[in-house]
C-alpha cells in the first residue's frame, strides 16, 4: 500500500502536488490566514489610513504643521496597539500562549494549543478524529510514537474505570514503545504520580508545567529528558 500511495504521488501533476501541501500546512496550522479571512481587516486599514491622512491634512491647513504633529501622538499610539493585536493570531498559531491564554481556553482549544505547540517541537502531530476528542498522537522522524491525553478539571483519577485516560496503545514499534504525556491545567495529586510511574513512560504535565511549555520552553526539558527533542532538519 505504501508503494501504492508513493507511485500514486509521483504521478500527481504539479498543481495536485500543490494542493495536497496547502492542504497538509493547513490541517498543521503553518498555513497562515486566507485572503478572505483578512481582507475585512485589510480594507478597514486602508479606510482608517486614507481618513487618517485626510484629518491631518485638514488640520495642518488650518493649525499649520505644528498642530499636525500634535495630532499625529494619538495615530502613533493607536498604530502600535493595533500592530501588537494583528501579532497575537501569528503568535498563536506558532504554539506561543500566555498563563492568562490558556486559562481562557475550552477544552478543544486546549487540545488545538497542545498540538501547535507540539509541532513547534518538532513533532508531526495527526488530527484527532473529532473536533472534540481529547486525545492527540504524535510522532518524530525517528518514528518515536507520543500519546497524549487530557485530563480535565472534574476527572476522576488516572487508575479508576471512568476516567477517559485509561486507554493506551500496547503496541512495542522498532523504536521502543510509546511515550505518553497526561496534561492537566490544575495540580496532579501523589496519587496520579504513583499511577503514573507504576505505568511507565508516562509523564505528567501539570499547570505550572503547561504555561512553561506554552511560553516557549521544550517539551524535553519539562520532562527531565525522558521525552528526547526531535532532530532539527
Amino acid at each position: 500500500m505504501a508503494r501504492g500511495r508513493e507511485r500514486a504521488r509521483a504521478g500527481e501533476s504539479a498543481c495536485a502536488r500543490r494542493r495536497r501541501t496547502v492542504r497538509e500546512l493547513r490541517a498543521s496550522g503553518r498555513y497562515g490566514p486566507r485572503l478572505r479571512e483578512v481582507l475585512p481587516a485589510l480594507a478597514a486599514l486602508l479606510a482608517l489610513s486614507g481618513a487618517g491622512l485626510a484629518g491631518l491634512a485638514l488640520v495642518c491647513r488650518a493649525f499649520g504643521w505644528p498642530a499636525g504633529a500634535l495630532a499625529l501622538a494619538p495615530l502613533a499610539v493607536v498604530g502600535a496597539v493595533l500592530r501588537r493585536r494583528s501579532r497575537r493570531p501569528a503568535r498563536l498559531r506558532a504554539g506561543h500562549y500566555t498563563a492568562q491564554e490558556l486559562a481562557e481556553l475550552d477544552m478543544p482549544a486546549l487540545v488545538l494549543a497542545v498540538a501547535r505547540m507540539l509541532r513547534r517541537d518538532g513533532w508531526r502531530v495527526s488530527s484527532p478524529a473529532r473536533h472534540d476528542a481529547l486525545h492527540l498522537a504524535a510522532r518524530d522522524d525517528r518514528g518515536r510514537l507520543l500519546d497524549v491525553a487530557f485530563r480535565p478539571v472534574a476527572e476522576p483519577l488516572p487508575d479508576e474505570e471512568a476516567c477517559s485516560c485509561r486507554a493506551r496503545p500496547r503496541s512495542r514499534g522498532r523504536n521502543g514503545p510509546p511515550l505518553r504525556l497526561v496534561v492537566h491545567r490544575g495540580t496532579f495529586t501523589h496519587r496520579d504520580e504513583v499511577w503514573a510511574a507504576r505505568e511507565g513512560h508516562t509523564y505528567l504535565i501539570d499547570g505550572p508545567r503547561l504555561r512553561l511549555w506554552a511560553c516557549g520552553t521544550p517539551l524535553a526539558q519539562l520532562v527531565a529528558g525522558a521525552v528526547p527533542a526531535p532532530r532539527r532538519t
